[in-house]
């Protein structure tokens, strides 16, 4: 197996904090990394090359990035797996900066919990399988459980947005506790 591990400086948000060059030499040390580098911006053009040659120049098969939140970048990153041949699902992403940098004081205990978090992404990594994404047909009939007032106006929405509704109530009648009431505030309003 050929792991590549890349670290995000993150302009200073993580580089401010974490000694990236000292958790990239440590990272090349790990069993199965091939390839262990850090850069300014992963995530930029030049960071996504970089990771790209890589893949075709010392044959990945897994990568594993320490930068940010995945919610921010995983399909960028599985993006260019995929376009440097690799299946996009052999990626791993260990978010140092939320969970290091910002969160630590120290900065000796910063870049040891980023090589913690490293060490785990290139672990799991190794059990990663190919996948491929498919499509399912869905029904989009939509069953809204409840006559009250909440379940009428689900039911109602739902059907204006030209869906399918089936709005079951377990009472012989719908309305909830709203149709026991004889007058609403603040206008004093029949219920039914």
């Amino acid at each position: 197996m050929k792991i590549g591990v890349y670290i995000c400086h993150c302009g200073s948000n993580i580089a401010g904090k974490v000694d990236v060059a000292q958790v990239s030499e440590w990272a090349g040390e790990l069993p199965g990394v091939a390839v262990a580098r850090n850069y300014e911006f992963m995530c930029s053009q030049v960071g996504q090359e970089l990771i790209k040659d890589d893949i075709r120049e010392h044959g990945l098969d897994r990568v594993v990035v320490a930068c940010c939140t995945p919610r921010m970048h995983e399909p960028t990153f599985q993006r260019a797996l995929a376009e440097g041949g690799l299946n996009p699902y052999y990626f791993e992403q260990a978010n140092i900066r939320e969970q290091c940098s910002w969160v630590t004081d120290d900065p000796a205990e910063a870049t040891e919990k980023s090589k913690s978090l490293v060490a785990a992404a290139v672990a799991r990594v190794r059990y990663h399988r190919a996948l491929e994404p498919r499509r399912v047909p869905i029904n989009p009939a939509t069953l809204v459980v409840g006559g009250g007032i909440t379940g009428i106006q689900a039911a109602l929405e739902l059907a204006n947005a030209n869906y399918p509704v089936y709005l079951v109530e377990r009472e012989p009648s719908i309305g909830g506790r709203m149709a026991q009431l004889d007058e609403t505030f603040p206008t004093l309003d029949c219920s039914a």
